[in-house]
């Protein structure tokens, strides 16, 4: 898979564990730079490649995550899942077909930062499953009111 990193300044050394984890699993990387204090201009950066097929899936990272989220999922056919457990990353996937998911520097340490990662990149989302019809329609809307 190849995945889209992006993070500010002040989650340059979580974006370094998360992107060393995901080439240990195999996954082709591409780094976007955390110079910038604006994280908005890294977040749009990035969910704009992962909505245009330029990678499959993003990874995003700022203080809180949360930034770094509202910021992506301003961008028509992103859909960013800001993740602080276990469950929430799984979810991400299986269930909200999110494809950037967010995590705070200051929020979730760096081993469970991995565990997160890895969770989310293991998930599926089915599209005739019981989430089917809810993502659907998110998708919607946002076709109706681009």
């Amino acid at each position: 898979m190849k995945l889209a990193f992006g993070c500010d300044p002040n989650a340059t050394e979580l974006k370094a564990v998360l992107i060393e984890e995901a080439t240990k699993l195999g996954h082709e990387v591409v780094d976007y730079p955390s110079e910038d204090p604006i994280y908005a201009n890294v977040a749009i950066a990035v969910a704009t490649d992962v909505a245009a097929g330029k990678a499959d899936r993003g990874i995003l990272v700022c203080g809180t995550g949360i930034g770094v989220s509202i910021a992506a999922n301003k961008v028509p056919g992103a859909y960013c899942a800001c993740v602080a457990d276990v469950y929430q990353a799984q979810r991400a996937s299986l269930s909200n077909n999110a494809n950037l998911i967010s995590m705070g520097s200051q929020v979730v340490g760096p081993e469970s930062a991995k565990v997160f990662l890895r969770e989310y990149l293991a998930g599926q989302f089915d599209p005739n499953g019981r989430s089917g019809p809810k993502v659907e329609r998110i998708c919607e809307f946002e076709r109706n009111h681009a």
